[in-house]
């Protein structure tokens, strides 16, 4: 794919991402207008991982379609992010999709934000981004992001008894449950991370091949 396509790609990616995020916004906010408001809604908005990971595609992408160099360019960089979005929409699948019906707009959301976002930018990932750079160790650095998400989850639902996720609900799961749920999602992204970093190493071997 040439330089200006990628750009062109990552754009698209950009504004999908800004448009569900946009969408989610408002959506909950009309929600919780009548009862816990706008401010403590926004807080609950920044408390899901979804969002989270969502808001770095956006992060990534809008600054690969008009730059080349920076923070959000470094192949480190893409590939956490890779992991992230590859996490949420794994999960989301396997566990929380059945839990709920979303409807009309909120279900555009629901699925841009959990299917449409990953998949475009894992595909993009796998196009149109230099590859042969990471190395294992880079994977406990990926970590480092859902582990401090984890810990922001975990005082904040101690503190106001709310969490994002039933799978972490304190309220309504003993300890040693949510524990291990919380070693199988993290198990879950030490697998992701491992397959982008595989996929790292052999896509440079596999484009070569290609060319010749």
């Amino acid at each position: 794919m040439t330089a200006n396509a990628s750009r062109r790609f990552a754009l698209l990616i950009a504004a999908v991402a800004a448009a569900a995020l946009v969408l989610q916004y408002v959506l909950l906010i009309q929600l919780t207008r009548d009862s816990i408001g706008p401010v403590l809604a926004t807080v609950r908005f920044f408390s899901y991982f979804t969002i989270l990971s969502n808001l770095l595609v956006l992060l990534v992408t809008a600054h690969a379609a008009v730059a080349r160099e920076g923070a959000f360019a470094a192949p480190r960089m893409r590939g956490g992010v890779a992991m992230c979005v590859g996490v949420t929409m794994g999960i989301y699948f396997l566990v929380l999709s059945h839990l709920w019906q979303p409807q009309g707009a909120q279900q555009w959301a629901d699925t841009a934000l959990h299917y449409a976002v990953p998949s475009l930018y894992l595909l993009w990932w796998v196009l149109c981004v230099p590859h042969g750079t990471l190395r294992w160790r880079d994977l406990p650095r990926w970590l480092l992001f859902p582990l401090a998400y984890l810990g922001w989850v975990l005082a904040r639902g101690a503190w106001v008894r709310e969490y994002p996720y039933p799978f972490l609900d304190l309220t309504a799961l003993d300890g040693a449950t949510v524990a291990r749920n919380i070693v199988g999602v993290f198990a879950v992204f030490v697998v992701v991370g491992g397959v982008l970093l595989l996929a790292d190493r052999w896509l440079p071997s596999r484009r070569r091949a290609l060319a010749t």
